[in-house]
This record gives C-alpha cells, sequence and structure tokens, in this order.
C-alpha cells in the first residue's frame, strides 16, 4: 500500500513523511517507527490499522498463520513500541483499530475472530497500565463493524456500513479521546446486538470483517 503514501505526500508534501515496512518483520518495523520519530522529533498521536483473515472453515493451518503473525504477533510489537515511545516523552495517543468481530468465535474465519479478540483484552490491559502509570498516554480502542472496502469477505454480506460514515465516527472518536469505540454507532452495533445476531444467525451466514 506504499502507492496510498505516495499519494498523500505528493497532495501534502509539506506536512507528509512516510515509511513503509512489512508488520510481520519486526526489523524493518522497528526502522520504520525510529525513521518516523527522528522526522517527526515527537509524536501525539499513533493510530495502527493493521490486520487480516482469511476464510477457512476446513481448518487449514496454513491459512491461519498469516493472521496470527500480523494480527497478534507483528500487532503487539507495534503496540509495545509505540507505548513505550510515549512513556519516554511523558504523552501521547495510542490508538488500535480492532474489529467487532471479536464477540464471538466465527467458524468461517477463526484466526480471526480469535485474534481481534486477543487485540481488544490487550489493549484493555495497556490501557489499565496507562492509566496506573499516571494518565498521561491515552489509550483508545476503536472496533468498526462491516464496512464496504475490498477487505469485507464472504457470501450474503448485509449490514455493509459506508466508508464515510465510518471514517467520520472513528476521526470524531479519537478526537474525543474516548478509551473504546464500536463503529458504526447507531445502535446497530451495540454489544447485546451482535450477540443476539450471532446466536440466531451463525448457522445461516458467514460474515467476516477485516482490518
Amino acid at each position: 500500500r506504499a502507492n496510498l503514501l505516495d499519494e498523500q505526500y505528493k497532495q501534502h508534501p509539506d506536512n507528509t513523511f512516510t515509511s513503509t515496512a512489512d508488520i510481520t518483520k519486526q526489523e524493518e518495523i522497528e526502522q520504520a517507527i525510529h525513521t518516523l520519530c527522528a522526522k517527526l522529533k515527537h509524536i501525539d498521536l499513533a493510530i495502527v490499522c493493521s490486520g487480516t483473515g482469511d476464510l477457512n472453515p476446513s481448518l487449514d493451518y496454513a491459512l491461519e498463520c498469516p493472521a496470527i503473525d500480523t494480527n497478534v504477533k507483528g500487532w503487539t510489537f507495534v503496540i509495545d513500541t509505540l507505548y513505550h515511545i510515549f512513556e519516554q516523552q511523558g504523552f501521547g495517543h495510542l490508538v488500535a483499530i480492532t474489529s467487532i468481530g471479536w464477540l464471538r468465535g466465527e467458524p468461517m474465519a477463526p484466526a480471526y475472530s480469535a485474534t481481534k479478540a486477543y487485540q481488544i483484552n490487550y489493549m484493555e490491559a495497556v490501557r489499565k497500565k496507562a492509566f496506573k502509570s499516571g494518565g498521561h498516554i491515552t489509550v483508545t480502542d476503536i472496533r468498526p463493524g462491516l464496512v464496504d472496502t475490498a477487505m469485507a469477505k464472504g457470501d450474503g454480506l448485509f449490514w455493509v456500513m459506508p466508508v464515510n460514515k465510518v471514517a467520520n465516527q472513528i476521526i470524531s472518536a479519537i478526537r474525543k479521546k474516548k478509551t473504546k469505540h464500536t463503529s458504526p454507532n447507531d445502535g446497530i452495533f451495540s454489544p447485546s446486538s451482535i450477540r443476539i445476531y450471532h446466536s440466531t444467525c451463525i448457522d445461516y451466514c458467514s460474515i467476516i470483517r477485516v482490518r
């Protein structure tokens, strides 16, 4: 996705810095983050938006590995690295884009739903750590529902939300420094409604949300 960063740089060259890396390769990620830190001098806000997942009803382990390597191993390294940077600065806002897919184990995509549950619990732990450390670091967990992007996979998808609507809600939640936010926030994707939805429909349709 480096081409998208290049487009942003061309549009806003005076206030854009770019750096790319494969999140599953620790040395690349570490170098990319430190390169940005050197250019920016300090980081006020970091948004971690990285995830993958495949439909895998047959439990093919090879299909699960990318989700584990990306959503758990690489993701955790990035979260930890950014948190340590904020600790050294004495301030910062750490945001992670997770998913409502954590609420239930999805038989069509076991690794995806499991790794999203991992991320959300990890963010809760980091939030508690930040609070006990004095509250100088804000931690926000953004949990999108199914958004109309190329990453949405599965048949019979519904409740698919437009990108602009979800993006605006996410921006608003970050500006308000919420601890956690489910998007869309119109009530359809409340935790209770998702649990009811899964318990009644999981045998009849498969939905995977990939962020």
